[in-house]
C-alpha cells in the first residue's frame, strides 16, 4: 500500500472515488508523515494493542497505526469514506472499519473487556470537547489518548489555574488524565487547510491525585462553578446546593472567589463538600 500521508495520495483517492471534502463534517485530512509519526510515537503502540480511532478519513493515520502493530477500530461517520477505507485498508486485516457517529455509537461494544486500549485520533474540531468528555465519562478509561485538536483547545486542556484558557474542560479532563502537548501542527499539514493551527495532545490516564468525590459529582461541581463565569462561587453554586456558604466553608474555600481561580486540588475538596451536602 502506498504511503497515504502525502498530498498526492489523498488527492488521488478523493478524485478516484469522486468525492469532495465535507466541511460540515470537519474533514481536514493529515498529509504530513512527520506529524503522523509523532502521533504514533506518542501513543506508545505495542504489537497487538487495541486502538480506537475516530474520524479516520481516508486512513492516513490508520495505516501508520496498523503498521506499528495495533489492532484498530476506525469509526467514521461518512458512509462514502467508509467505502474508501475498505479499499485503502484492504492490506491491513487488523483494521476494523465501523460506520457511525462517535458521539452516539455504543463504542464499548468494540473495546476489549479484559485488556486496556488507547485512543488515537485526528478529531473533527466541531465535536472535540463533547467527544473527549464522552470518552472519559462514558467509556472505560483509555490508557493513553493522543488527539489532534485545534490549538486553542490544546491550550485549554493544558491550562493552569488563573490563566485565560483555564476552564471546565481543563479541570474535567484533569480528573482523569495528565495532558501534555507533544507537537504543533500548522494549517499546511492538512488537506484542505483549516482556518486554524492545531496541536497534538497526549492524555495519560491516572487516578485523580487528590481526595475528591465521584466523577459525576465532580463534573457537576465544575459545571456549576463555571456556569456563570463572572459570578462568585457563592452565587454560582446555588444552582447545585441549597446552602453554598456551608459547602464552601466545609471545603475551606472563600466564597468570593471565582471558578477559574481554584486549583484541581481545591475542586476535589469542593466536590467532596458538595457530595456531603447532596447526601444529607
Amino acid at each position: 500500500m502506498d504511503n497515504l500521508a502525502t498530498p498526492n495520495a489523498v488527492r488521488r483517492i478523493m478524485e478516484s472515488h469522486g468525492l469532495h471534502f465535507r466541511k460540515s463534517l470537519g474533514q481536514n485530512f493529515l498529509i504530513d508523515g512527520n506529524i503522523r509519526a509523532k502521533i504514533v510515537q506518542a501513543a506508545e503502540i505495542k504489537t497487538g494493542e487495541q486502538v480506537l480511532e475516530i474520524g479516520p478519513g481516508v486512513g492516513t493515520l490508520t495505516q501508520a497505526l496498523a503498521e506499528a502493530g495495533a489492532r484498530v477500530v476506525a469509526v467514521e461517520i461518512d458512509k462514502q469514506l467508509v467505502e474508501v477505507l475498505h479499499h485503502t485498508m484492504r492490506a491491513y486485516p487488523q483494521v476494523q472499519v465501523v460506520q457511525g457517529d462517535a458521539l452516539h455509537l455504543d463504542l464499548n461494544a468494540f473495546l476489549p473487556e479484559q485488556t486496556g486500549y488507547k485512543v488515537v485520533a485526528n478529531l473533527p474540531y466541531y465535536i472535540t470537547s463533547p467527544l473527549l468528555m464522552r470518552l472519559y465519562e462514558e467509556l472505560r478509561q483509555p490508557e493513553i489518548a493522543v488527539v489532534m485538536v485545534q490549538k486553542e483547545v490544546a491550550q485549554r486542556l493544558t491550562a493552569q489555574p488563573g490563566s485565560k484558557d483555564y476552564g471546565a474542560l481543563s479541570i474535567n479532563i484533569a480528573y482523569y488524565a495528565d495532558a501534555t502537548v507533544v507537537a504543533n501542527a500548522p494549517k499546511t499539514v492538512f488537506m484542505p487547510a483549516p482556518n486554524v493551527d492545531s496541536s497534538v495532545v497526549k492524555l495519560t490516564s491516572r487516578p485523580f491525585p487528590y481526595p475528591a468525590a465521584d466523577a459525576r459529582t465532580f463534573s457537576a461541581t465544575v459545571r456549576a462553578a463555571f456556569g456563570q463565569r463572572r459570578k462568585t462561587l457563592r452565587n454560582t453554586l446555588r444552582t447545585l446546593v441549597n446552602d453554598p456558604t456551608a459547602v464552601l466553608n466545609a471545603a475551606g474555600i472563600d466564597g468570593s472567589r471565582r471558578g477559574e481561580t481554584l486549583s484541581i486540588e481545591e475542586y476535589g475538596r469542593l466536590s467532596l463538600a458538595v457530595q456531603q451536602a447532596l447526601d444529607s
